[in-house]
């Protein structure tokens, strides 16, 4: 594993690295820059240094770019001397490979931009990444075993396809938990109480997600092969299409691409 640094050192970087120190990288190659105290705190647990500003004893081949969107400009303007030769990550949304060239004075830098989730924090992320054409193979493989130590990789084939990823798997655990959380509400309506209605609905979708992604069925195949006609869950999905629900999905997903869009527009 190459040296490798963060630029901030949130949730995110920390669920990142907690992945890789767990599949044996070792602490000493990662290093991360963040002024907070908890972010300190944390990264000590996995043994990671932690400055608050760009360290004299450490020299990165990566760069990975871990804070918000709107805090992507003064740290690339502020940082652009120590970046020269850096492959650089961004997993911040609505940045774009041009504004972070431009921002970091290298408008050939060699620029990845990854769009990964949540769920990265317990290892069962997925990370889109799209990689600049200058990106070499050995390039493309580092990132690919960095992201993949938390989850699953999709390489993109342009960059606009990262605002769909956003829509998708970056703002999914979203409408997932959205949608927990009602189940979980109609189990307390039918007279379950708190811990036993997040139960239910925790180990269902949990089992649901695990059926799906080990079987070669169908999404659809695998839902008519509980669906009896006239059954009980043959009731319940007749509700759900009445009311709309596969439209509002949908919906959700366009509009939450659309703000992606807008993001990335608006930090032009």
């Amino acid at each position: 594993m190459q040296n490798t640094l963060f630029i901030g050192g949130g949730n995110m970087a920390f669920a990142i690295l907690g992945g890789l120190i767990g599949n044996g990288a070792p602490a000493s190659a990662f290093h991360v820059v963040d002024p907070s105290a908890e972010a300190a705190s944390k990264m000590s647990t996995l043994k990671i240094g932690c400055s608050t500003d760009w360290p004299d004893h450490f020299s990165p081949e990566v760069v990975v770019l871990a804070v918000k969107p709107q805090m992507m400009q003064p740290v690339l303007n502020s940082q652009a001397g120590n970046l020269k030769n850096s492959l650089i990550v961004s997993i911040a949304a609505g940045v774009s490979v041009a504004q972070i060239q431009d921002w970091s004075q290298q408008h050939q830098a060699r620029v990845v931009r990854c769009m990964p989730n949540t769920p990265a924090l317990v290892s069962q992320g997925i990370s889109g990444l799209y990689f600049t054409a200058n990106c070499s193979e050995s390039d493309r493989s580092l990132v690919r075993q960095i992201f993949s130590s938390c989850g699953e990789v999709l390489v993109l084939n342009n960059e606009d396809e990262i605002n769909a990823v956003t829509a998708i798997s970056g703002s999914g655990p979203g409408y997932v938990f959205f949608l927990m959380e009602a189940l979980a509400q109609a189990a307390k309506n039918l007279g379950f109480d708190d811990a036993q209605a997040n139960l239910l609905v925790s180990q269902t979708f949990l089992g649901a997600a695990t059926l799906a992604k080990q079987s070669d069925d169908s999404f659809a195949t695998l839902r008519e092969k509980v669906t009896s006609k006239g059954g009980t869950t043959f009731a319940g999905l007749e509700q759900l299409r009445t009311l709309g629900v596969q439209e509002a999905i949908n919906s959700a997903a366009k509009a939450a691409c659309a703000r992606a869009v807008e993001l990335q527009k608006g930090s032009n």
